[in-house]
């Protein structure tokens, strides 16, 4: 196999995995997660977006880490305040 066609092959198996990850997020019942994006680097892949907890971001990567354990994950996803204010903004 040339090299182009192992890049090839490569790239479509990572979009294989991402849209696997997707679904793996979007349809686990206790995730149900939709905003989380799957970004491939040399040494894995790259968990990207922002959730309201880190129990939820804890539970994602377990979940990928239990239905991948092949791949090397790394994540950058932040966690957001998802509870009201507690003062008034005032504006100018």
């Amino acid at each position: 196999m040339t090299e182009h066609q192992d890049v090839a092959t490569r790239r479509a198996t990572d979009e294989y995995v991402a849209a696997e990850i997707h679904r793996l997020l979007a349809e686990d019942p206790n995730v149900a997660e939709q905003g989380i994006t799957v970004v491939r680097r040399e040494l894995g892949l790259v968990l990207h977006g922002e959730v309201e907890s880190v129990q939820r971001r804890d539970e994602i990567l377990r979940r990928v880490a239990e239905h991948f354990p092949e791949l090397a994950v790394t994540s950058d996803i932040g966690v957001v305040r998802a509870h009201p204010p507690t003062e008034i903004e005032q504006l100018p």
